[in-house]
């Protein structure tokens, strides 16, 4: 690629492992890098490491430094927007870090950043499942449950900058504790910790002959893809447990569709990706069940489309649009 004709880079940091991708103007993907995060080198450690994959990408789109218009970040925390800072990034450690500025002085670029699974819903809806809509609902059911918000086409960040934790919205006040501290968050039903721990207790009781193979009882082990393939090898309660949880993800679409109206609902995440028509069809059925009738006509409820590239491009999209304010 000419430098001339500039390009973007998106980033996204994930707990394991960091992803950059390079496109040009058109939003056309280049290139892409991919390094293990390493959290436990600490920040300095992990700043090298991502300054190295993004200078890979770019290395593999046969691009310079020289040809950067922007870059952009989707960052799995708590973020300061006005100042660019990560305040915390609970599983990568680091807390109050200037990105923005350290990005800025080092590249000479307009940078944007964003959490995460904003910036995945954002990329669906510039890009993806989502395109041509400007009011979506992204739900991203993985180790949590992921969420995003777009309204009249712009992310709906709320007077604290945090807004879209669907996955800590209440399904049942009395059920189990959640990470965040509460009970009976959906996010203690549908997530794959919460889905993983009901597969382990069938595989101990000699219920999932497939998973048994493949994972064991090992929580760490039973992973969407592990999941999905015991599910093929026809382990019936594992499917089981997988519908009843996707279905609980739809009622949280159905609560979604209810309070805003969207036109369309995506789901994403590692488990969509590795179950995808089950959870669509189960999150159509519950908001059948449980969203108005008045509200639900017109709803799209689609998977993701973008895969890996969802959170990347919808911060590359970012990016260019800081870079057009400046």
């Amino acid at each position: 690629m000419a430098s001339g004709k500039g390009c973007y880079v998106g980033f996204d940091l994930g707990g394991t492992k960091m992803l950059a991708v390079v496109a040009n103007r058109d939003f056309k993907v280049l290139a892409r890098a991919k390094k293990k995060t390493k959290a436990e080198g600490g920040f300095s450690e992990g700043l090298a490491r991502m300054e190295a994959c993004l200078e890979e990408a770019l290395a593999a789109a046969g691009a310079g430094v020289e040809s950067l218009l922007g870059i952009g970040f989707g960052l799995p925390g708590v973020l300061d927007f006005k100042a660019g800072k990560i305040v915390r990034l609970t599983n990568v450690g680091w807390t109050n870090v200037p990105l923005k500025k350290i990005f800025e002085e080092k590249y000479g670029a307009p940078v944007a950043i964003e959490n995460d699974v904003n910036a995945g819903t954002y990329g669906e809806c510039r890009f993806g499942a989502g395109k041509g809509c400007h009011d979506v609902v992204g739900i991203f059911p993985g180790t949590g449950i992921g969420g995003g918000i777009i309204i009249g086409g712009k992310i709906h960040h709320g007077v604290t900058g945090a807004a879209g934790e669907l996955g800590h919205l209440v399904y049942d006040p009395t059920g189990p504790h959640c990470g965040c501290g509460n009970r009976g968050c959906f996010e203690a039903y549908a997530s794959r910790v919460a889905i993983s721990a009901r597969a382990a207790e069938a595989v101990s009781r000699g219920k999932a002959p497939a998973l048994q193979k493949l994972a064991g009882a090992n929580l760490d082990e039973i992973r969407s893809s592990a999941l999905a393939k015991s599910i093929k090898q026809g382990d019936k309660i594992v499917e089981e447990i997988v519908r009843e949880a996707a279905y609980i993800v739809g009622i949280l679409a159905a609560d979604m569709v209810n309070a805003l109206s969207p036109s369309m609902i995506v789901l994403g995440g590692g488990l969509v990706q590795a179950m995808g028509a089950i959870y669509v069809e189960e999150c159509k059925r519950a908001v059948e069940s449980h969203a108005m009738p008045e509200l639900r006509r017109g709803v799209r409820v689609a998977a993701a489309k973008l895969g890996d590239d969802s959170v990347a491009l919808g911060a590359i999209a970012l990016a260019a649009e800081a870079g057009k304010k400046e």
